[in-house]
């Protein structure tokens, strides 16, 4: 028998009369505290039970929660038990507390003794700050005692707030959809459900959603039923919280129709033109979807062949006369001859017979004299005619030429136009409703009659410049000189405004293009915080640290090794991404701090680490020794094992630089393995990436593997690579050569030294080439080592199916899950505001016995920084800044409310409701 539980139930029971009168006066807490306090002696066995049988229990006590206030109840059952008490917290419950119950077990006969007791809210928060509440029931026999398991006690809450709201957006049909939740602090955690419009979203029934561990709704593909209000409700047994709804609008893009026939020829002679159309019905436009990029309506040039009419031609001399007194003429219909439908000659015959004759063989002949000047009139007076018809018909052809010129449309006057005039320029699409860009002023619909074919929704139209009639002065009134701010309501937006407003600056030429990298916001007095998704790389800019009335735009920024030349001399070595956070220039009253990873395994011994900031002129200067007494207030450094935090009062480019004072000095490097999730061929690739041990390398491998299409095979691993000037090699084993061989012509691969220790080749990799001997093998198993020559190694043991596993990512954080890259405000830090305010009052002031700001940095594992937190004007905010930048956002304020209520100048009590209702 425990002689501890023995001594302690003798003296229990021996008191319990003394303290009965007590218990009543000051209620169950004050029971609570006498009971411990007693104890009492193992009363005679109860008759029947066995001597020889330790008590075992049939009912053992299990963790509750407390709801409101309303008490829990705790109950235990053993066999042969001749006592049970409780013990909460290592102290006794006192015997009035319990209520027994004593039967006997039908199939043994052997006593059974069943014990109950109450907890009360306030006897749980009485211990706050300092341990969980628990208890567990100890048995008696006459053979000795039996400890039942712990039971915790705890309040169950829930916070109001949501940790991360989902977000309104606008997605494409059959795109997939994520919405992000984040539910509110609780306890016990809250469990998630979906709405879509009030309608529980259940993916039992709806295969194309499914809801992640982490709470994320996702859809697959996006329909337009999938269009609706989607609410995220977190609940536990004390309450039901709901996010604010963000509705989803699954939008259509319009697609063009197939093209009409041609039409026929606008002019049934000469040139014209012919059209085709389409329209933007497949499908039509959605919920704003862009309008059918392109023309609807195509025009081209047609020319139609006119019918010609005969005419005559000339006639031909008259025959000589005949015997029977006659002679002839003839013409043909050859002047033009009739062609495309045109009529035939109309008129005299072609042969004309003419008596009259008078010669020697006719009555009448003329004298030959007579003939002749006959013939020569007639001739005249032909070709005089025909000169006056050739005149009409010149006439009459230039009339209808000019009315069929002026019936034509105008947009087909000139032939460029019909081969060069209707072609569409890729533009932004505008969405439905909106009007197209053709807009030219003083001209209704934005359009002449010339340009109007032109005019199509969501496209310009080039037309030739002839066609043009632009009115003088400006189509667009010029900005003026003073300074203008656009606000825009996509994030997207924001960032190209941001970067707009910051390529005026002069220092916008050190920057990276583009935003993947960068995080901004506008910030006052109150402070906020800036954070790069899954980097590690935050800056926090704590309150007041601002003066009051400037408003700062702030930026921060990752740079990539290949954009800033950072020379490095003898054993140096990056050890740090490079950060930069500005503008220069910008008038901080307290230090902000700089959050981000680094790779070294610091010891005094073996390494030299210094802080270094570029200048104005470009140069990295040296403004910081960590170990050493820094000669500058502006700059501070806390090195941890992962990560380090940077004090500064003037914003620019950091980064963190090591060197070796020792072989034994080491970087971590992380290995990580990838692999094609697909093979259509039977060569297959395994790459290696050996990385600089920080956040913001692995997030930029991971984005370029997927897009090549690469999977995660195991979980990273770290390698200690020492400064030996060996380099890393890389070997793989064990593989099957039935199945699969290696294309590799050496046993291993190698990676120099001074590629990895400089760290300005952040990934670097090795790529395993092998071939499978048969195309339906799926199956890779082998073991690829990888060691540092003459050093420690790591071996990486892969057995996975090539057709069906896909490993990227439960452990991986996607984008965008660490929530704002900008928080501004209260909503930046985990300590209440005026709980802060409330603590640095009541620590900053020196305390003879000790009870301020330094008890507090002990109590945090901060004391080696004191000369630090001394020389600035409030210690205590110094301390809870690098608190906010070490723990958000997942930081216990319950351990830090533990820490200053030891400190004796704060009541815990305060915290414990601060956090509760936060």
């Amino acid at each position: 028998m425990d002689e501890q539980d023995q001594g302690g139930l003798l003296h229990h029971r021996q008191g319990t009369g003394g303290h009965q009168a007590l218990a009543c006066g000051r209620g169950r807490a004050s029971r609570l505290l006498a009971g411990a306090q007693q104890s009492a002696t193992v009363a005679n066995p109860v008759s029947g039970a066995s001597p020889d049988l330790l008590p075992r229990f049939l009912l053992e006590p299990e963790d509750v929660y407390i709801v409101k206030n309303k008490p829990v109840s705790l109950a235990c059952r053993a066999t042969p038990a001749t006592q049970i008490y409780f013990k909460c917290n290592g102290e006794w419950v006192h015997q009035g507390d319990h209520v027994m119950q004593h039967s006997t077990d039908r199939s043994t006969g052997l006593p059974v003794m069943e014990v109950r007791i109450d907890i009360s809210r306030q006897q749980v928060e009485k211990i706050f700050g300092l341990e969980e509440y628990w208890c567990q029931c100890v048995a008696w026999s006459s053979s000795g005692t039996t400890k039942s398991q712990k039971a915790f006690v705890r309040i169950a809450y829930l916070r109001k707030n949501f940790e991360q709201e989902p977000m309104a957006r606008e997605v494409s049909i059959e795109q997939g959809i994520v919405l992000q939740c984040r539910p509110p602090e609780g306890i016990p955690p809250a469990e998630v459900e979906w709405l879509r419009n009030e309608e529980l979203v259940d993916p039992a029934l709806d295969a194309n959603v499914y809801v992640t561990p982490e709470h994320s709704l996702v859809v697959r593909q996006a329909r337009l039923a999938d269009t609706a209000n989607y609410t995220c409700v977190a609940k536990n047994i004390v309450a039901r919280r709901r996010s604010a709804s963000a509705a989803i609008t699954v939008y259509v893009n319009g697609g063009w129709s197939t093209w009409t026939q041609w039409s026929a020829c606008s002019t049934s002679c000469g040139r014209g033109w012919q059209k085709r159309s389409r329209t933007c019905t497949n499908p039509t436009p959605l919920n704003g979807g862009a309008f059918c990029e392109g023309q609807n309506v195509q025009k081209s040039a047609c020319t139609t062949l006119c019918p010609v009419d005969g005419a005559w031609s000339e006639w031909s001399k008259w025959s000589v006369c005949g015997a029977e007194c006659t002679h002839w003429r003839s013409r043909e219909c050859s002047e033009p001859a009739p062609r495309n439908g045109g009529q035939e000659c109309r008129g005299p015959e072609p042969f004309r017979r003419c008596q009259g004759c008078w010669g020697a063989r006719g009555a009448h002949a003329l004298p030959p004299a007579a003939a002749s000047g006959a013939e020569d009139v007639a001739l005249y007076v032909g070709l005089v005619a025909v000169a006056v018809c050739l005149v009409l018909l010149l006439l009459v052809g230039v009339l209808v030429y000019c009315r069929k010129k002026e019936g034509l449309d105008a947009d087909v006057a000139d032939s460029s136009i019909l081969t060069a005039g209707f072609q569409p320029v890729s533009i932004k699409p505008s969405k439905a409703g909106e009007r197209g860009p053709c807009l030219l002023q003083g001209m209704p619909g934005g359009c002449t009659p010339a340009l109007r074919p032109a005019c199509w929704r969501g496209s310009v139209a080039l037309v030739p410049w002839s066609a043009l009639q632009l009115p003088n002065g400006h189509l667009l009134s010029p900005l003026g000189a003073g300074r203008h701010t656009l606000h825009h309501s996509s994030p997207a937006a924001e960032g190209a405004d941001f970067v707009a407003r910051l390529s005026t600056q002069s220092y916008f030429r050190s920057l990276p293009r583009g935003t993947t990298n960068m995080a901004y916001g506008t910030f006052n007095f109150l402070g906020g915080r800036l954070m790069i998704p899954n980097t590690g790389i935050s800056l926090l800019i704590p309150p007041d640290a601002i003066p009051r009335g400037k408003i700062y735009e702030v930026y921060l920024t990752l740079h990539k090794q290949e954009e800033v030349r950072l020379p490095l001399a003898g054993c140096q070595t990056l050890l740090s991404p490079i950060v930069s956070c500005g503008p220069p220039g910008v008038l901080l009253t307290r230090p902000a701090i700089l959050a981000m990873g680094h790779c070294v395994e610091a010891s005094a011994e073996n390494w030299s680490i210094r802080l270094k900031k570029q200048s104005c002129e470009g140069t990295w200067e040296d403004v910081l020794q960590l170990g050493v007494e820094p000669c500058s207030e502006l700059y501070y450094c806390q090195l941890e094992a992962q990560a380090c935090y940077i004090f500064t009062e003037q914003l620019g480019r950091f980064a963190l630089v090591g060197e070796s004072l020792s072989m034994a000095a080491s970087k971590r490097l992380k290995l990580v393995l990838f692999a094609p999730a697909a093979c259509p061929s039977l060569e297959y690739n395994i790459r290696v990436y050996c990385l600089s041990d920080t956040q913001d390398v692995l997030k930029e491998v991971i984005q370029l593997e997927k897009q090549m299409g690469g999977q995660l095979i195991g979980a990273p691993r770290v390698l200690h690579f020492k400064d030996s000037y060996h380099n890393l090699r890389l070997s793989i084993h064990d593989m099957p050569s039935s199945l699969w061989k290696s294309k590799l012509l050496a046993s291993y691969q190698e990676i120099p030294f001074y590629h990895i220790w400089s760290g300005l080749q952040p990934y670097l990799h090795c790529t395993f080439t092998l071939e499978r001997l048969s195309p339906s093998t799926c199956e890779l198993a082998c073991k690829i080592w990888i060691w540092q020559v003459e050093g420690d190694g790591q071996s990486f043991t892969i057995n996975f199916n090539i057709a069906k596993d896909t490993r990227f990512s439960d452990w991986l954080v996607p984008d965008g899950e660490v929530g704002s890259p900008a928080l501004v405000g209260p909503s930046a830090f985990k300590i209440p505001f005026l709980i802060r305010q409330k603590i640095i009052s009541s620590l900053d002031t020196p305390c003879a016995r000790g009870a301020d700001w330094r008890t507090l940095a002990q109590k945090l594992n901060l004391d080696s920084h004191l000369g630090f937190f001394a020389s600035k004007p409030s210690p205590t905010a110094m301390i809870l800044n690098l608190w906010e930048a070490r723990h958000f956002p997942n930081g216990n304020l319950s351990q830090l409310a533990a820490a200053v209520a030891e400190v004796g100048k704060q009541d815990g009590g305060l915290f414990s409701v601060s956090e509760a209702e936060c």
